[in-house]
């Protein structure tokens, strides 16, 4: 009886480790493709939207998710380090132009923040398919809840970045090693 047991589990084991090694090799293969991670990300996104748009229910499973959204949200605007919590001399973020710079490290990096929104997505989406799940709520004071919650979790993040003075974002940083034009050659000239 052990041996039959120990012989149907090992086919099971082997396809998932193999199921395991393929999902991974995928996974890392797309860690370079940002953009279109993040549109498959906006794919099942709208996918999950539809479903719920189309069945008329599953708010609350819509709640949970905008509230998970949210927390990992946070986790990725917040530094490794926060400076409130931090016991040293000052603050780990520099809060003067004389300090010495540091780069903002978030505490989610976006590669996690990405595979965690699609997988509650996924995750999500296959909810809607158990009934047990669509529990009757009135969905409007649902998406108010969630609003204020929105913001007031914001406004608290943004006041933070303000004190501390850093910026997630690297959005209109200079980007080293990008083509030089045609006119600013460093070549040297030879006379």
């Amino acid at each position: 009886m052990e041996g039959d047991d120990a012989a149907a589990s090992h086919p099971l084991s082997k396809w998932r480790s193999d199921f395991s090694r393929a999902f991974r090799y995928y996974l890392d293969r797309s860690t370079p493709h940002t953009t279109g991670r993040w549109l498959g990300t906006a794919v099942v996104a709208v996918i999950y939207v539809l479903r719920v748009y189309f069945v008329h229910g599953f708010y609350i499973v819509s709640y949970g998710l905008g509230i998970y959204l949210l927390n990992i949200l946070i986790g990725f605007l917040s530094p490794l380090v926060d400076p409130e919590l931090e016991v040293s001399d000052g603050p780990a973020l520099p809060t003067r132009g004389s300090d010495e710079f540091k780069p903002f490290v978030r505490r989610l990096p976006e590669f996690k923040f990405w595979y965690s929104i699609t997988k509650a997505f996924c995750v999500a989406f296959v909810m809607t398919f158990f009934s047990m799940f669509d529990v009757p709520v009135f969905w409007p004071i649902l998406l108010c809840y969630w609003i204020v919650l929105f913001f007031l979790t914001m406004k608290r993040q943004i006041v933070h970045m303000i004190k501390y003075k850093y910026v997630p974002f690297n959005i209109g940083k200079k980007r080293y090693g990008a083509k030089k034009s045609p006119g600013s050659s460093s070549s040297i000239s030879k006379d």
